[in-house]
């Protein structure tokens, strides 16, 4: 196998072929809105055709931008929040070792919450070591992103000085405007730009991703190949994967399953569940709709979430990510005491037990009443990675027109923001600091 394959066997319980036919139409319309950019938030599309788009001099110039970094540096530390933190997490995550040992240098991310334990704990483990800065942000002006490169570019500069600073930190940006724009150009930092037609949430492909996946030491040559490989397949109809994924969570969505779970049967895959939590949550969760996106990690969380699961209220269904290949091999030993009973798995593959206990977990879910889709990819490689990015954004993209909302934007997300900057008193925002403390 060389591609990511899905099959909805198990959800026919539920949904019926037919049922899951039945918008095909539908989702064929969706795709073709994503391709000819006629639906709605048509300016965030640039998605769609990027990978095919993303030339090898870029590749290149981030390449020799994150070798610069590794050579110079023994910490990087990641600044960014949503979009421009979790791609990019997701993937040096799934790629790299277990251990979080590396031959390059320790790759950290700051800005993506408000703790101040955390940024003062951070702050006091980069003292004395050489760290750079790959700092993420459009406007220059999100809170949790502004608050941390404030703080670790005066450590960085006090620790480093202020013209060897400028050569250690590279700002992802806006191409022309924007507070971190200017500062970049006043300071002469490496920059590469954010373009406006690419919301956060899908620009793990772009160098807010690539670059700290490229500093990580993992190629991103493949990883786009990968994405490549997937967009021509899609949008060339030869490969209709993420038309059966969107069509048949949302049949499952129109029989009353509310909640989808992504299960993975590999560690190295957390981030990536908290990748695609964002990237469906963000995209779909509008106008009181949305199919709830959770994940889990199995087998661990059989022994937390699996009871829920199995029993609870039938509102859910599955999606698992199994990984058909590991990067190595461990055998189970035979013991002479045979203390633990575990002698009827000596000679056994780890991964054999784990793909049982998948297999088991599937049969008795499905047994239970919980729809399962299997996303089967080859191995976690650079190349399947690329193609398993793409494949969630395409699907997310037509499954968001096939609830009828708009998958690109996230007005919601602005009301929180209002509600703090008046709490804290902004400058601008004094009459809703006055509602807001009549409120309280």
């Amino acid at each position: 196998m060389d591609k990511i394959q899905v099959n909805i066997k198990d959800v026919l319980q539920t949904v019926s072929q037919a049922d899951i036919e039945a918008l095909r139409p539908e989702a064929e319309a969706s795709l073709a809105k994503l391709t000819s950019g006629t639906g709605a938030g048509a300016d965030f599309l640039g998605w769609v055709k990027l990978p095919a788009e993303t030339t090898d001099a870029l590749l290149d110039d981030i390449a020799a931008t994150a070798r610069s970094l590794r050579e110079a540096c023994d910490v990087v530390v990641c600044i960014g929040i949503g979009g421009s933190y979790l791609g990019a997490k997701a993937v040096i995550e799934a790629l790299g070792n277990s251990t979080g040992a590396t031959d390059g240098p320790q790759i950290m991310f700051a800005g993506q919450n408000i703790g101040e334990d955390y940024l003062y704990e951070l702050q006091e483990y980069l003292r004395g070591k050489r760290f750079g800065i790959i700092v993420i942000s459009k406007s220059g002006t999100t809170t949790e992103p502004a608050i941390a490169f404030r703080l670790l570019k005066a450590q960085l500069e006090q620790q480093a000085g202020r013209e060897a600073a400028s050569k250690l930190i590279v700002a992802i940006t806006d191409a022309r405007r924007g507070a971190l724009r200017s500062l970049a150009t006043t300071e002469g930092y490496k920059t590469f730009v954010i373009e406006d037609n690419v919301g956060g949430r899908f620009s793990v492909l772009t160098p807010v991703g690539l670059l700290p996946i490229a500093v990580a030491g993992h190629d991103i040559h493949a990883l786009v190949e990968g994405a490549r490989q997937c967009q021509k397949a899609t949008l060339d109809g030869t490969d209709k994967s993420a038309l059966t994924y969107a069509m048949t969570r949302n049949a499952l969505y129109r029989a009353g399953k509310k909640i989808e779970i992504l299960v993975n049967y590999n560690p190295k895959l957390h981030y990536f569940g908290e990748w695609w939590k964002q990237l469906y949550g963000e995209s779909e969760g509008k106008d009181h709709k949305g199919i709830f996106p959770a994940a889990v990690d199995n087998s661990t969380d059989l022994h937390s979430m699996g009871q829920w699961i199995q029993d609870g209220e039938r509102t859910i269904f599955e999606s698992v990510i199994s990984v058909e290949r590991t990067r190595h091999t461990v055998v189970i030993p035979t013991d002479a005491e045979n203390l633990d009973g575990l002698n009827f798995l000596a000679g056994k593959r780890v991964d054999e037990v784990n793909k049982m206990a998948e297999l088991g977990t599937r049969i008795a879910h499905v047994d239970g009443g919980v729809p399962n889709m299997q996303i089967t990819l080859p191995a976690l490689e650079a190349l399947y990675l690329g193609q398993l990015i793409y494949f969630f954004e395409a699907a997310c993209g037509i499954s968001g027109y096939l609830l009828g909302v708009n998958p690109f934007n996230q007005p919601g997300v602005e009301d929180y923001k209002r509600n703090m900057f008046a709490l804290l008193e902004k400058p601008g925002y004094e009459k809703e600091t006055e509602a807001i403390k009549a409120r309280l």
